[in-house]
């Protein structure tokens, strides 16, 4: 005998109902959690785009970067990757959450990214293929050429002639250049960053003052990098700050250099040769100091050396001299001429940061000569 089990058509129709709202109950909690998830995800990206939107209006040229395609795979700015790493710290300590204190937050990141861009930035200079650097030449016959303003000097030690504008007197135990000081780390900055040369059709510029342009390639920071380059091509390690502590305005040109400086020296404290170039502020523009060597002409340089002689505490003047003389030195030896007499003066000019600190004028309100001869060569004859 077979046994069979009788299921009626009541039972049938029970258990598919039952079976349907299980599926409905299963896919309604799928599609909640689906649903919750784009939600978050909606929420960080807005939470994103507010901040950034905050960003972009304290960050100039930081819009057209945060509105590039979302499908581009090349790699992307250093300031957008900056942002997005900020940004990801900002979303997992708020929690989700958009707080007023974000507002305090992003000042204070948009600062720091600054300071980090910059350094980044002077790395990726650094690290540039460039073209090699073409060094100076020795043994070329060099001639002063003439003008209308005379060097004036008021003493003369192994053929350095000095313009002493101080109160101090001068003696032979000051000229001694008996200085120890460390020589392969070097800074170079600009006090007044935005000075100029003459404009010419050839070399024409936008001006921001008189004799001044904010064009860093017509302005004593393109001297400045010919001479980043230059100590480079001999082995030395350059620091070349391009900040213009000058601009917008020129009152506290030498309170913002001495942040600027004080900042780096305290991270690179085995630098003492610290170099501020600057353009001579000669009045008439017809006056070029140059010199004729070999076949080429350059501007003059000039050294000037503060002293202790006005309010500011500055025990490192003699030394400082004592390094200016000792470059002058060689200078006379390699290119006569090259260099005017030193002057001395009161102010500081912020050469207390360091025992080898200067400021070097190259040349007056002319061009600056783009010649072969690079007279840069002399710091590093004088230091070998």
């Amino acid at each position: 005998m077979i046994n069979m089990a009788v299921i009626s058509l009541k039972d049938i129709v029970k258990y598919l109902i039952k079976f349907t709202i299980f599926i409905a109950i299963i896919a309604s909690i799928i599609t909640y959690a689906s649903n919750l998830k784009k939600d978050v995800g909606k929420i960080e990206i807005l939470q994103k785009n507010a901040l950034l939107s905050c960003l972009d209006i304290t960050i100039p040229g930081a819009s057209s970067m945060n509105n590039e395609s979302k499908e581009q795979t090349q790699v992307e700015s250093p300031l957008k990757l900056a942002l997005g790493l900020e940004l990801e710290m900002i979303t997992s300590v708020s929690g989700n959450k958009l707080e007023d204190n974000e507002v305090t937050a992003k000042g204070e990141i948009e600062e720091e990214l600054k300071e980090e861009l910059k350094e980044q930035q002077n790395e990726e200079n650094q690290n540039s293929v460039e073209e090699p650097v073409e060094q100076a030449q020795t043994g070329l016959e060099t001639q002063v050429q003439s003008s209308n303003v005379p060097n004036k000097y008021t003493v003369q030690y192994n053929g350095v002639k000095i313009k002493n504008e101080t109160k101090y007197k001068l003696t032979k135990e000051i000229f001694t250049s008996n200085i120890n000081i460390k020589t392969k780390n070097i800074l170079i900055f600009h006090t007044h960053a935005s000075e100029s040369y003459t404009s010419s059709e050839k070399y024409n510029y936008k001006p921001t003052g008189n004799f001044r342009t904010t064009d860093k390639n017509y302005s004593v920071i393109r001297v400045g990098r010919e001479l980043d380059k230059q100590l480079k091509s001999y082995g030395y390690n350059v620091i070349h700050n391009e900040k213009l502590h000058d601009y917008p305005s020129y009152s506290g040109s030498y309170d913002n250099s001495l942040k600027t400086v004080t900042g780096i020296l305290e991270k690179n404290k085995d630098t003492d040769i610290v170099i501020d170039i600057h353009r001579d502020a000669i009045a008439d523009s017809k006056y070029a100091p140059t010199v004729k060597i070999g076949n080429d002409y350059a501007a003059q340089l000039m050294f000037v050396i503060g002293t202790d002689g006005g309010t500011t505490e500055h025990k490192n003047w003699q030394e400082n001299l004592k390094f200016a003389i000792k470059i002058q030195e060689e200078a006379n030896k390699l290119y006569p001429g090259l260099f005017k007499p030193i002057i001395l003066r009161n102010s500081s000019y912020n050469q207390e940061v360091s025992k080898a600190a200067v400021i070097i004028e190259v040349g007056a309100t002319r061009k600056y000569s783009r010649s072969k001869f690079n007279q840069y060569e002399i710091l590093s004859k004088s230091n070998r």
